[in-house]
């Protein structure tokens, strides 16, 4: 799926959930909330550098080597997306933990 799709998908979701939590709650404040939560978790998902973050912990400190790949070289090793969703323990945990903080204050302000 090329980001552009993704980015697509994401905002439908995220118009779904904002439906759902407004016609739940009845609350303008708590669907602008989710509709920020949701931007900022979708930006977070589509936006970064997802080759810098999937290197050793210690590399993220150093400068990374840009990549200057031709249409031939780019084809013959796959789409950039081949890489995109490895999965690394530190950067994984790290994820999890941020995306969950974050959905965990989310709920515990629209539910209340």
């Amino acid at each position: 799926m090329s980001l552009d799709a993704a980015l697509q998908r994401g905002m439908v979701v995220l118009v779904a959930a904002v439906v759902v939590v407004g016609v739940c709650t009845f609350s303008l404040e708590k669907m602008l909330a989710t509709y920020a939560v949701g931007i900022v978790g979708i930006a977070g998902i589509l936006l970064p550098d997802w080759e810098f973050f999937h290197q050793d912990f210690p590399q993220w400190f150093a400068f990374m080597r840009a990549r200057r790949a031709t249409a031939v070289a780019a084809d013959a090793c796959g789409s950039p997306a081949s890489w995109r969703f490895r999965l690394y323990p530190l950067s994984s945990a790290l994820i999890t933990l941020i995306y969950g903080f974050g959905l965990y204050q989310w709920w515990m302000f629209v539910s209340n």
